[in-house]
């Protein structure tokens, strides 16, 4: 079995150009076996875009001689177009390995070349040069909700150590809607000076391409410092696609339930468990 490749690695294979806004992604002889593989590895993209604090990029991909397993395929093709279509001017491939080589040529000689795809980094570099950058000014996008909105669909339950997050027919368009829900839920929590389980209610929510990494990021760090578990409910099937394979690429469960009171008792669980492990000598430490 082929050992998962360690977080330096997937960092050492991702390096930004800023001069020439370029993410430069190195593929070769990389093995991705499962999805939660796929995901870390779009998570690491994601990172270090979002630490940039631009979100646009030309993407140089270096293709020779990766392998994709099936059991990852579906993680690693739907993130990477995620990716894509939230940060991506223009994207190339190269591809230098002896396989790779032969098939341009016999592409080129057939009339059918990719014209993505390229022998070597000058000739995809020269490719994306002629590509126009739309990083002329910073994009501000407009909320799209009011400040209060947020709160006001905030529900505390003391007895239950729940917080009900109600996101019903939302549409989070982007990082900065995304950053306006948890700097709410942060914002309701910190007086409280304890943690909670939170349940969200994901009935008609839709999160955009543009706003999923600024949601997971700020997710980890909510439930880091403020809670005791996360449950949500009622997602439609793309949403909770996304919810899925985010949470299997940092080795959570997602805790997706169809109803709240099946949430709810999903909670009672998480509880139960954490008391258990309490219970146990050194289990709180």
């Amino acid at each position: 079995m082929t050992a998962p490749p360690s977080p330096a690695d997937l960092q050492d294979r991702i390096r930004l150009h800023e001069g020439l806004q370029l993410v430069e992604i190195d593929l070769a002889g990389l093995v991705i076996a499962d999805g939660a593989g796929a995901n870390r590895f779009y998570d690491a993209v994601e990172r270090r875009i979002d630490e940039s604090g631009e979100p646009l990029w030309f993407f140089l991909i270096h293709t020779g001689a990766y392998r994709v397993d099936p059991a990852a395929w579906f993680a690693f093709t739907h993130r990477g177009q995620a990716v894509q279509e939230a940060h991506s001017m223009g994207t190339v491939r190269v591809d230098d390995s002896p396989e790779g080589l032969r098939q341009i040529e016999r592409d080129r000689a057939r009339g059918q070349a990719d014209p993505r795809l390229f022998a070597t980094r000058d000739a995809a570099l020269a490719a994306l040069s002629a590509l126009p950058s739309r990083r002329r000014r910073r994009i501000e996008h407009a909320p799209s909700f009011a400040p209060g909105d947020i709160a006001a669909r905030l529900t505390f339950r003391p007895r239950a150590e729940v917080l009900e997050l109600d996101l019903s027919g939302l549409d989070i368009a982007h990082g900065r809607d995304a950053h306006a829900v948890f700097d709410a839920i942060e914002t309701a929590i910190r007086p409280t000076g304890r943690r909670w389980y939170l349940l969200t209610d994901y009935t008609g929510t839709r999160i955009q391409s543009a706003a999923w990494l600024a949601w997971s990021l700020r997710e980890d760090a909510l439930a880091a410092r403020h809670l005791l578990g996360a449950v949500r409910h009622a997602p439609g099937s793309e949403t909770e696609r996304d919810l899925r394979l985010r949470a299997e690429g940092r080795g959570h469960r997602p805790n997706i339930r169809n109803t709240r009171g099946e949430a709810m008792a999903r909670i009672d669980e998480l509880r139960a468990e954490r008391a258990a492990t309490l219970a146990v000598p050194g289990g709180g430490a």
